[in-house]
């Protein structure tokens, strides 16, 4: 669990944000403010890319009361040390080539009472050298990034998708509601008739 604490950048849900401005890299700062966590990570996804790393999801913290998330790390792939694992007569298997090199490169964002993400730290130095083209540094992605990234792609499409089925299924309803509306008028209408024509029917029993 994470335990960090410390020109605003603002995107509505589904919008991507860059990290860049023409070709000047916009680089993060503690105090940049995001609409969202998601929104978070598409930027320092970006910035990353223009910069020539590989954004790796790091720990969260969450809350005690409902499990929601709080604070987010988003780091280097590079981050950490690959723990060998070996048995008691030595390694169990031969181990895969690691990209881990314990970057300390990251970015630490935080929900902010105002309703806003906010970068409270923000750690620039990477300790390798960074890959100026973004398909070399994809390349240096070890199988669990390359997932990672497939999985944020996925998400970010399917939150389209839900958008736009959203945005469809409140004009649904809104015909729907109008459509009722007017059937209720009608069928006012036809009791108040209803009432009418008793009213004056028994008026005319009472004449005879």
């Amino acid at each position: 669990m994470d335990s960090d604490e410390g020109a605003r950048v603002e995107s509505s849900a589904g919008a991507e944000l860059a990290a860049y401005e023409g070709d000047t890299v916009l680089e993060p700062y503690e105090g940049m403010e995001f609409e969202s966590e998601d929104s978070a990570k598409i930027f320092y996804d970006e910035y990353a890319r223009r910069l020539g790393f590989v954004m790796r999801v790091m720990s969260c913290r969450r809350s005690e009361r409902d499990g929601k998330i709080l604070a987010r790390r988003l780091g280097c792939n590079k981050e950490g040390h690959c723990v060998s694992i070996r048995g008691k007569f030595g390694p169990v298997r031969k181990p895969r080539p690691s990209t881990r090199e314990g970057c300390k490169a990251m970015i630490h964002v935080k929900y902010d009472k105002s309703g806003k993400w906010v970068i409270t730290k923000f750690v620039k130095d990477h300790n390798h050298p960074l890959v100026v083209s973004p398909r070399e540094a994809r390349q240096t992605m070890d199988e669990k990034d390359k997932k990672i990234q497939e999985l944020t792609a996925e998400l970010r499409n399917k939150k389209r998708l839900c958008a736009t089925y959203q945005e469809q299924l409140n004009a649904f309803m809104k015909m729907v509601e109008e459509h009722s509306e007017q059937i209720s008028k009608k069928v006012q209408n036809v009791v108040d008739n209803l009432k009418e024509f008793e009213s004056i029917e028994q008026d005319l029993l009472r004449h005879r």
